[in-house]
């Protein structure tokens, strides 16, 4: 297929279709409502199910529900909604069953605005609900990656029975880019999946369920999404380095649009002579520790700069052992410049 040019939800709803989801369960909030509209007229085409849910609470039993049946399911909001989900996203971890939940980030908390924000990073990666249980957290930094990583979001879904979030603010929702599509997923081609509802014909009847009265066995539930939580620490860390090398004197982390962001000043930097460099992780749970860590090790001084009061500064912290880390972060919906990044780490470098 061409390159297009589209919207970042946009771009998120075709991926979606691409990668075989036929349902989609969720209610408009600014500014994702982009992709519900988009499926609302896109998924007739393909034999899809577009339900506007009466609130996002119902929306997260739907995707319980269709998720259940083995099915591709989707559903996509923005911060306060996706609040309202958590819950639903909590059984649906401990049920083990694959759908993909996409978090547009506006600025909060509460009602907050419909400015972009990096504020729900907590929320993404601490698990999004009660108990203990994580989702896989996919965070892009472009509308092409937007699209890829909904479609491997769906792959993953389906190789670890579990809740996968795509989170980008607002800016990475509303901007438009070219993006180039892979070739369509045929829901009749994916593999089986042998635990799903789909009638007992002929086999036992499969039981999905949260509930486990018997602590003995609500233990073992525990022991076993552990074990899948560090197969997933094992296996799916995700980064990007940017312009690393032996003689740092600013090693920055950032996600998302504050990467695309410090990578502008980086550039600016470089051509006075000032190496500056960037690790932006892509996969926000599992955290990629030891990329920050080996980078860390390259470097004079440690920042992190973020659409928040500092909140992946925590997992920094985790990493690099005790290292001293800068911060800069603007709230509310407000973006900085590539300028005033780039005066912010003079600053550090300088201090």
């Amino acid at each position: 297929m061409a390159r297009v040019l589209m919207k970042g939800c946009e771009a998120i709803a075709e991926a979606a279709v691409r990668a075989g989801c036929r349902f989609f369960f969720g209610y408009p909030i600014t500014p994702q409502s982009e992709i519900p509209e988009y499926l609302a007229k896109r998924f007739p085409e393909v034999g899809g199910t577009f339900v506007q849910a009466e609130s996002e609470v119902a929306a997260s039993n739907m995707i319980y529900g269709a998720g259940c049946t083995g099915a591709r399911v989707l559903t996509s909001s923005s911060s306060p909604g996706i609040s309202l989900m958590s819950e639903g996203a909590s059984y649906i971890a401990a049920s083990e069953i694959p759908v993909v939940i996409v978090n547009i980030v506006r600025a909060g908390p509460g009602l907050g605005g419909i400015l972009p924000s990096q504020g729900d990073y907590w929320q993404a990666t601490r698990g999004m609900g009660h108990g203990d249980f994580r989702l896989l957290v996919l965070a892009p930094s472009s509308v092409q990656e937007a699209a890829d990583l909904v479609m491997l979001a769906f792959e993953l879904a389906d190789k670890y029975t579990n809740p996968v979030m795509v989170i980008g603010d607002g800016i990475i929702g509303q901007m438009m880019e070219p993006v180039e599509f892979k070739e369509m997923v045929d829901p009749a081609t994916l593999p089986p999946k042998p635990w799903a509802l789909t009638g007992a014909k002929g086999r036992p009847p499969n039981i999905i369920t949260s509930l486990y009265l018997d602590p003995e066995k609500m233990e073992e539930l525990n022991q076993r999404l552990y074990a899948k939580y560090k197969r997933m620490e094992a296996e799916e860390k995700r980064w990007e380095n940017y312009n690393i090398s032996d003689n740092m004197k600013l090693c920055v982390y950032a996600w998302g649009t504050m990467a695309r962001i410090a990578k502008t000043a980086i550039d600016e930097l470089k051509k006075e002579g000032i190496e500056v460099g960037l690790v932006r992780p892509i996969t926000l749970y599992p955290f990629p520790s030891e990329a920050v860590a080996e980078a860390a090790a390259k470097a004079e001084k440690l920042m992190t700069v973020e659409l928040s009061t500092g909140q992946m500064i925590d997992d920094v912290r985790l990493a690099v052992a005790g290292r001293p880390i800068a911060f800069f972060g603007r709230q509310g919906g407000i973006v900085p410049t590539p300028g005033e990044v780039k005066a912010e780490f003079l600053k550090v470098i300088n201090s």
